[in-house]
């Protein structure tokens, strides 16, 4: 897997930090972001369950720009394929 790096979190403080990649072959979004509070991720059980296998995380709104070169990025790596 090759994953294409298209940014941190603009506010880092250096630590790990939100993330995001497009993956090289599948084109899908590959985001590492902060974990949900319990609150957030009880309203998101509301609309349904969340497996083990996923999780709920929060990605910060000036994150958007990054976000969307990637989206960019992988919508023209799945039209190829």
């Amino acid at each position: 897997m090759a994953l294409l790096f298209f940014g941190k979190d603009p506010n880092t403080n250096g630590d790990d930090c939100p993330t995001v990649w497009v993956d090289g072959k599948s084109a899908d979004l590959v985001v590492q972001g902060w974990k949900a509070d319990g609150e957030t991720e009880e309203e998101c059980r509301t609309v349904g369950h969340i497996p083990d296998t996923e999780a709920v995380i929060r990605i910060p709104a000036r994150m958007v720009p990054l976000i969307r070169k990637a989206c960019d990025e992988a919508e023209q790596r799945s039209a190829v394929q």
